[in-house]
């Protein structure tokens, strides 16, 4: 498989302690209550205990038949899937990083992933863990990282216990609305701030209008984020979506009512959705390669998604912001568009692994820049690969962590003839005690390959 180098996340800049470095500095919010440590524990035995079994090993996370990232952290195999282990993340793939290489926590995704200030690197390994939690506290983040720089070993202590008791949070600058471009560099819109409850989950919609009377070309994108935020991702609504299923502009459409159940009826234009740009990190500044920009028409609208995990006892605040910078016409070499290839077709019976395939042939010479996808839990690895020409069947992208799919942008772009296409090939692994089939819901599941083209 080809290097795949990632997107090129430029991310705001922050005040925050170096990976890898000494701990970070305090702040004064408390850290939700965690199990107390074993004096005279061993070091591993500490983590395990007080952080990954309590805040990491849990329902929908690192647990079970499909962890996250294929990450399993239950106290009987944690280590031996930390230490040297490969990472699904493919941009820490690139960086030579691994879940946790020992004597090196700058090499070691495990801390990088611990550290919640955003900014600590400059590329997206992913949301920081554990979700939807303030963090570990600086304490904790420091034993862990004491514990990697000692060599990261199962038994024996290396690290200092005393530290699990200083329960201050790692430090993050207020949170601060995104500066819109010039009226006549770009535009923004956003999601205004809106409540997430304790212990739970919101997704939600809203259509956007930009307002724009003629085509305009969009060369950068940038977004910010909240904390608590799990993704930020915008589409626009495929031509084939009836008139009656167009949303409301600026009407806020939460796909779970209070209760937990699904609003279906507010989901339904996701049927319709074509992949514009997103980012799963607080911050992040995407531009698109020299020469070219994505168009959106005149009259365009933009359906923003945002989704917020709270998992601890008290609300919090959600917000997100993104911008569009702009260019002439006349500097467009390009004009790029969305790829969106979907496989409906799929049926998983029950208990089994099943993996399908579909091919998508263009009719016209195609020059791809940029691929990523989307499969639902139960997903385990999606890959890209070639139809047709010299490179028949090259794998040019692969994602095995179905909740961070990585957006795989291509230096020397992928040129097909007419004739040529590409196949995704999907596999998932169906838990479950029923047939699973293409849908709407997490329940379902999907295979969608997105991308931006020319």
């Amino acid at each position: 498989m080809p290097s795949s180098n990632p997107l090129r996340i430029l991310l705001l800049a922050f005040a925050v302690a170096a990976c890898g470095g000494d701990s970070a500095s305090g702040g004064t919010a408390s850290i939700p209550s965690t199990p107390s440590p074993v004096d005279g524990a061993a070091s591993f035995a500490q983590i395990q205990n007080t952080i990954l079994t309590p805040s990491c090993a849990t329902s929908s996370c690192h647990i079970g038949s499909t962890p996250q990232g294929n990450l399993s952290l239950a106290a009987d195999v944690a280590y031996a899937n930390l230490i040297n282990a490969v990472p699904a993340n493919a941009n820490a793939r690139d960086d030579g990083l691994r879940r946790i290489i020992p004597g090196k926590p700058d090499s070691s995704l495990l801390y990088h992933k611990l550290v919640f200030p955003p900014g600590h690197h400059a590329h997206d390994y992913g949301n920081p863990m554990p979700t939807g939690t303030a963090g570990l506290s600086i304490g904790q983040l420091e034993f862990v990282r004491q514990w990697i720089a000692a060599g990261a070993p199962k038994s024996g202590v290396v690290a200092d216990a005393t530290l699990l008791a200083n329960r201050s949070v790692q430090v993050t600058q207020p949170f601060a609305p995104l500066a819109a471009p010039a009226s006549d560099a770009g535009f923004q819109l956003k999601v205004d701030q809106f409540p997430v409850s304790a212990n739970f989950e919101r997704e939600l919609f809203t259509y956007r209008k930009i307002g724009n009377t003629s085509d305009v070309y969009v060369s950068r994108i940038e977004t910010s984020m909240r904390p608590f935020s799990h993704h930020f991702v915008f589409y626009t609504l495929n031509s084939g979506i009836p008139p009656g299923l167009v949303p409301l502009p600026d009407v806020v459409r939460d796909i779970r009512k209070p209760d937990n159940s699904m609003d279906i009826g507010n989901m339904l234009a996701m049927g319709f959705h074509v992949f514009l740009g997103g980012s799963m990190q607080a911050q992040s500044n995407y531009v698109f390669p020299a020469g070219t920009a994505l168009r959106l028409p005149a009259n365009a609208a933009i359906d923003l998604n945002v989704h917020y995990a709270n998992h601890t006892d008290a609300p919090v605040q959600g917000e997100a912001y993104v911008n569009f910078y702009t260019v002439p016409q006349s500097q467009v070499v390009h004009s790029l568009s969305t790829l969106n290839l979907q496989n409906t077709a799929m049926i998983l019976p029950p208990g089994q692994v099943t993996t399908a395939t579909k091919e998508f042939l263009f009719n016209a010479p195609t020059t791809i820049t940029a691929l990523t996808s989307h499969m639902h839990a139960r997903g385990t690895k999606f890959q890209i690969r070639i139809v047709g020409g010299p490179r028949d069947d090259e794998v040019v992208y692969e994602n095995t962590d179905w909740e961070h799919p990585q957006i795989v942008s291509y230096p020397k772009p992928i040129v097909l003839d007419k004739g040529q296409g590409l196949r995704s090939v999907v596999t998932w692994n169906n838990t479950t005690s029923r047939t699973l089939a293409f849908g709407l819901t997490s329940d379902d599941e999907m295979a969608i390959i997105f991308g931006y083209y020319y």
